[in-house]
């Protein structure tokens, strides 16, 4: 499987177009970025059902935080009917980066993760749900039932061993938030471990590299480009990732500090060469085909995301150039 990432920074119209240029250029899926100071999601998931006809669709990741998961499955639901068909579930525990402005950070877990999209799943058959956890909900139905029903795919963002591993126990895909292959292996790791306590009656499971990308002829501009989310996912780094690259946890600290004052410019200056090797595919076509390579020894799919490079338009097509063959 290969997707694309794309971040409602930019303007809706313009991420349409990407998102009807990436269905051209041959990739599976489509996923937006779901952050509370970014353009609205779901309105940009909406319009891509309509303009494409193929791509599966979907949220990338919503977390059960910042929006009650009988609603997030409602939403769900309700693009996978306009899409016919063709919703993705991506759920996770969120940017700590973005969800400590909204006084969430302690609410991230794995727990209400999995009863969120368990609980969904429940809806999308015709159930209706009590349930009282991390969450409260009586008697909550949905008074439609969208085309998949139960088969809508729920594919887990997140990087931490008990997530990857209640992924491949519990979900259809794990979409591990890295880039370098060294990640990978270990997420792999943490996935085997999951799937020996998975049912049978689950069905298959991917393993999706969910990778920051810059790409351009010039490989100084595409890494010079990669510096606005490496620096969010440093800041938002846990200690063993930033431990496994021999990156400072004092200096990922820092940036992450400046990530939630809004201090973006000085967030982005801080992020040095080692960071960007460790958290972005970042380089020449031949750079990121290399990169790519080495991610498929472990990852069953591959999701390409932002910034994707200095040019997006460019990107969209260099990047499914440079791995397809791989995925």
């Amino acid at each position: 499987m290969l997707g694309i990432e794309l971040t409602p920074e930019h303007d809706v119209h313009r991420l349409v177009d990407l998102g009807v240029r990436a269905e051209a250029a041959g990739y599976d899926a489509v996923y937006s970025t779901c952050h509370y100071n970014n353009r609205d999601p779901w309105a940009l998931l909406s319009q891509l059902a309509t303009a494409t006809e193929s791509v599966r669709l979907g949220p990338g990741v919503a977390n059960p935080y910042e929006t009650h998961p009988v609603t997030l499955a409602s939403r769900v639901a309700t693009l996978d009917e306009f899409s016919g068909g063709r919703a993705i579930f991506g759920i996770g525990p969120g940017d700590p980066s973005t969800l400590r402005n909204l006084g969430l950070s302690d609410e991230r877990g794995l727990r209400p993760v999995l009863e969120a999209f368990e609980t969904a799943r429940k809806l999308w058959t015709g159930e209706r749900v009590d349930h009282e956890g991390t969450f409260v909900a009586s008697e909550a139905g949905l008074n439609y039932e969208p085309p998949q029903g139960a088969d809508i795919p729920v594919h887990v963002g997140g990087e931490g061993p008990h997530m990857c591993r209640m992924a491949a126990k519990h979900a259809d895909g794990l979409l591990f938030n890295g880039s370098h292959p060294a990640d990978l292996a270990w997420a792999r790791e943490q996935v085997d471990d999951g799937l020996a306590d998975r049912p049978g009656s689950r069905g298959e499971f991917d393993l999706i590299a969910y990778a920051a990308v810059s790409i351009a002829e010039d490989e100084a501009a595409a890494r010079e480009a990669a510096r606005p989310p490496v620096a969010f996912i440093a800041g938002g780094a846990a200690r063993p990732v930033l431990d496994r690259h021999g990156i400072d946890p004092e200096a990922a600290s820092a940036i992450g500090d400046r990530v939630s004052a809004g201090e973006f410019s000085a967030a982005f200056e801080r992020v040095t060469p080692t960071m960007i090797d460790a958290f972005c595919m970042a380089g020449s076509p031949e750079t990121v085909r290399e990169r790519a390579a080495a991610v498929a020894e472990h990852a069953d799919g591959l999701v390409v995301g932002s910034p994707l490079g200095p040019d997006l338009e460019a990107a969209v097509d260099l990047t499914a150039d440079a791995v397809a063959d791989r995925f």
